[in-house]
């Protein structure tokens, strides 16, 4: 991908889980179901507006989607290491970018939504201490958390690091739908 193409990343809101659970790929039995329904419905909107699409499950190569996301200078780095922005908190669900031409009108940059928080909750959120500011991020312990009883409120709910910044509370994310996001991350 060129360095003159405009990229707008495409998320999902509150209303998203319902429009996707009346989906025909929900309900259809097939692996992926979720990016299958992001690349039909992106991929028609890239085709009435002229553009192309890219997806963050497309690879490898993968698109670069975090440093994408990070030079629009509304996604930033949290204290945990996880990206947070500055509408959806730590609930960010990219699904894929329109990739244009030319864009005129984007939406500017701002204010970095972890420098204001004062208690920074997330900090102390996670039960097993998978997740801090300097990488790596320990996936084994953090799966092996979901399989205890304990672990099973993050499993049904979504990450107790995401749903404890302020942001990700006014962002009502369905359980439902954080529900589906970790059985993702950790089938079982």
């Amino acid at each position: 991908m060129g360095g003159s193409e405009n990229r707008v990343l495409l998320g999902c809101d509150a209303s998203f889980w319902r429009v996707f659970r009346d989906s025909a790929e929900y309900g259809d039995g097939t692996p992926h179901p979720l990016d299958r329904w992001s690349k039909r419905i992106i991929g028609g909107m890239a085709k009435d507006m002229g553009a192309n699409t890219a997806f963050p499950s497309d690879g490898p190569p993968y698109a670069p989607f975090i440093a994408w996301a990070m030079d629009t200078g509304r996604f930033f780095q949290s204290p945990v290491g996880m990206m947070v922005h500055d509408v959806a908190g730590m609930m960010i669900s990219i699904r894929g970018a329109l990739i244009f031409d030319d864009i005129a009108d984007q939406p500017g940059a701002s204010a970095h939504p972890c420098e204001s928080c004062a208690d920074r909750p997330c900090i102390m959120a996670c039960p097993v201490n998978a997740l801090s500011a300097i990488p790596p991020y320990d996936v084994p312990a953090c799966k092996a958390y979901l399989d205890t009883a304990a672990g099973k409120d993050c499993m049904t709910r979504g990450c107790k690091v995401r749903r404890a910044c302020p942001i990700s509370q006014d962002f009502n994310r369905p359980d439902v739908q954080s529900h589906f996001h970790m059985k993702a991350f950790h089938p079982t």
